[in-house]
């Protein structure tokens, strides 16, 4: 590897990492005050409070990491989503929730597996804003949150593959996202992005400089997909359209 390439590897680990532990630091610090301000002043539910930090946190880091990935956005100006939603996107890399900053609001919840809630520092946070652990809940109780997060005017938000990608293609998308989609009425709303697979892949404990791209694309509509096997179409013509705009992204 060329001297310029080692150099620049160096270089964003020494300055993204430490930044981004200080970042956590004193939002850990900052966020009981921070609350407590909000709750006396502010006209916001306790859990629309901490998607509103979480939504700040996701801001600081697109700062920390920009210079570093060139970052380029497409579809997010305020309106082109319709909220409520439900969000799907691809899933590359640990980072790409950090880079879900780019949404243009903040009261989002997102559905996880389990293992992101095991991590301390985050773990209280993403309680306090009723994230859900797909793999703790069942179905039944999955949708009966997200339908009241929904019906209320918030977002949404979901991996439909569950898993990151080891090595860049995309995998198998599971129905939940489209079956609530279908069975509530509320559109899907596809997100592509690339770059953060180099980046950051599962495996590497070390960040390389990289372009990242995200585009939003149209929404998709559930009332387009009907019979008992609506959600399946639904699933594999997001799918389709994802990959299409991912493969021209790259």
């Amino acid at each position: 590897m060329p001297f310029a390439g080692k150099f620049f590897i160096v270089l964003i680990n020494l300055t993204v990492f430490p930044l981004l532990i200080l970042m956590t630091i004193i939002g850990i610090i900052v966020a009981p005050f921070a609350f407590i301000f909000f709750k006396l002043f502010g006209n916001l539910d306790t859990v629309k409070i901490i998607r509103y930090f979480v939504w700040i946190y996701g801001k600081g880091w697109l700062a920390i990491i920009k210079p570093f990935t060139g970052l380029t956005t497409s579809g997010f100006k305020r309106g082109e989503i319709p909220t409520p939603c439900i969000i799907v996107l691809n899933h590359l890399s640990f980072f790409d929730t950090f880079f879900m900053g780019v949404l243009p609001f903040s009261n989002v919840c997102f559905a996880l597996r389990s293992w992101p809630f095991k991590m301390a520092w985050y773990r209280p946070f993403m309680r306090a804003a009723q994230y859900l652990d797909v793999e703790r809940l069942s179905y039944d109780e999955t949708f009966t949150a997200s339908r009241n997060l929904l019906d209320n005017g918030g977002v949404l938000l979901l991996f439909p593959e569950a898993h990151r990608s080891r090595d860049g293609r995309m995998g198998r998308f599971y129905s939940g996202a489209f079956k609530i989609s279908i069975a509530t009425n509320y559109p899907i709303v596809p997100l592509c992005i690339t770059g953060t697979d180099e980046l950051l892949p599962p495996g590497r404990w070390y960040l390389k400089p990289a372009k990242v791209k995200i585009k939003a694309l149209s929404p998709v509509y559930p009332d387009a997909f009907t019979g008992e096997n609506g959600h399946i179409e639904m699933r594999k013509h997001v799918k389709a359209l994802i990959a299409s705009e991912v493969e021209r992204m790259r």
